[in-house]
């Protein structure tokens, strides 16, 4: 096997948002860096995720209205999903990567032994390692799946010729809804299959404003009854755990993902996964291997690009320069539907410290004017009026959870967020009358009405004193 003379400060596997940050950030950070990516660079965000749903769900809000023929609508739209995609691709681009001192390799990159990696059979010496090879979905094991002639994932839906008459949806996540709701309104008979209920992970109030939204969209939404089988024949059909039964031209199977591992020699190099398969790693992105880092999909975090990106950041700062900083443990989340679901940190109040101030949308003046009133902003709040956590429902509501996130990571009360000037009239309104109406439940108790109405009493005493003082003179 012939073997570089070089030796790499730092080897990345996989050109995703992980792998790109992290080569990127040690490169700058005067790392001699090699990344290894087997595909495209880009990862996931740029191909199937991020970016061609978020085009998909912008377009078909817009076709909702329309009337335009179903297929040359859905022609359009992959059109644009494709110039979306070539806009973007450069910044992923592995001339990108070079230009900051990267090396690209493209192939399959194996680890054979400590600081040592096989690519195209030649062997790639390097000091440290960053994992950054993602995930891919998972397909549940259910009988007759594998034998259904349309069956596609979030990765293979883009290569759908034409927009769908049917399409059933296995799994009731982020995913399941954004997808379901953006094909029900170009036009096809959507129903997804929740085997509990839809966005587990969210508050319930804002998943009921989902629902609605789905359900008025024409979306059927079967909840606590997922996928027992699948028949084909003259046609393909979905078979409930309840007994349902619906015909389908197209199956979209959103139900999980799995870490990609397979084949990069983990055991070589002692790299410990966990029970579900993903490499296991510590606060500061290390794993088992104290040479090694991971970092993205690929890890057990959460699968959300921004995630991936300041943990690979983080992960190459301590690869390159000897640190041991942690990553942040709030971790935001937005799920693209209409009305959006944002959420951070805590959101249920589950300890007897914990209250909680919601805003209706229905009273907020910007949702008013736009006559877009459905939702709400609900803030989590601990002692001493600590901002925990919360959920925002509504449009941009992503946008207003950028502040709140930053309330959260710096622990700021709701009294100071409450004293900073918010523009008006803003959909963000919502979140600061949360905080000024949690900071004015403190004015509420014994002891605050006792010190105002004794500082208004001085107060007044100074006035009609300072009164008498001119008049006297």
């Amino acid at each position: 096997m012939e073997q570089s003379s070089e030796v790499y400060d730092l080897l990345v596997i996989g050109g995703g948002t992980a792998g790109l940050v992290g080569a990127k950030t040690a490169a700058r950070l005067g790392g001699h860096t090699v990344l290894v990516e087997s595909s495209r660079t880009g990862g996931d965000c740029l191909w199937t995720g991020c970016v061609p749903s978020k085009t998909l769900l912008s377009a078909a809000k817009a076709a909702r209205q329309g009337g335009t023929e179903r297929d040359a609508t859905f022609a359009a739209i992959r059109n644009r999903i494709s110039a979306a995609i070539r806009t973007i691709e450069p910044a992923d681009s592995a001339e990108s990567l070079e230009k900051v001192g990267v090396t690209v390799l493209s192939g399959a990159a194996r680890f054979t032994g400590q600081g040592v990696a096989e690519v195209n059979g030649k062997k790639v010496r390097f000091r440290r390692a960053l994992i950054a090879t993602g995930s891919a979905p998972a397909l549940p094991d259910i009988p007759g799946l594998a034998e259904a002639p349309a069956v596609v994932t979030s990765e293979t839906v883009w290569d759908l010729p034409h927009l769908p008459e049917r399409l059933v949806i296995i799994g009731g996540g982020p995913i399941a809804c954004e997808l379901g709701q953006a094909f029900a309104r170009l036009g096809s008979s959507v129903v997804i299959l929740a085997r509990s209920e839809i966005l587990p992970k969210e508050d319930r109030d804002a998943v009921a404003h989902v629902r609605d939204s789905l359900l008025d969209d024409g979306v059927k939404v079967v909840e606590n009854s997922g996928a027992a089988r699948v028949s084909t024949g003259d046609a393909t059909v979905v078979h409930t755990t309840d007994g349902q039964t619906f015909d389908a031209d197209v199956i979209l199977v959103a139900a999980g993902r799995k870490a990609r591992t397979e084949g990069i020699g983990l055991d070589s190099v002692g790299v410990h996964c966990d029970p579900s398969g993903y490499v296991a790693v510590n606060s500061a992105m290390r794993t088992s291997n104290p040479t090694i880092w991971a970092a993205g999909d690929v890890t057990p975090y959460p699968d959300f690009t921004h995630l991936a990106g300041v943990h690979a950041s983080t992960a190459a700062s301590n690869a390159i320069l000897g640190l041991r900083r942690s990553v942040s443990t709030v971790r935001p989340r937005v799920t693209f539907t209409s009305p959006e679901v944002a959420a951070v940190g805590v959101t249920e109040a589950t300890a007897t410290e914990h209250s909680v101030s919601t805003i209706q949308h229905s009273d907020s003046d910007r949702a008013i004017a736009e006559g877009r009133t459905a939702g709400f902003t609900r803030i989590i709040v601990g002692k001493g009026g600590r901002i925990l956590g919360g959920t925002i429902v509504g449009p941009r509501a992503g946008e207003s959870l950028a502040e709140l996130t930053l309330a959260v990571h710096q622990g700021l009360s709701t009294r100071t967020l409450a004293s900073v000037t918010h523009p008006y009239p803003t959909h963000n309104d919502s979140l600061w009358n949360a905080a000024v109406a949690h900071a004015r439940t403190g004015l509420e108790s014994p002891v605050a009405k006792v010190a105002v109405r004794a500082l208004a009493g001085i107060n007044r005493w100074r006035g009609d004193r300072m009164k008498h003082l001119r008049n006297a003179d």
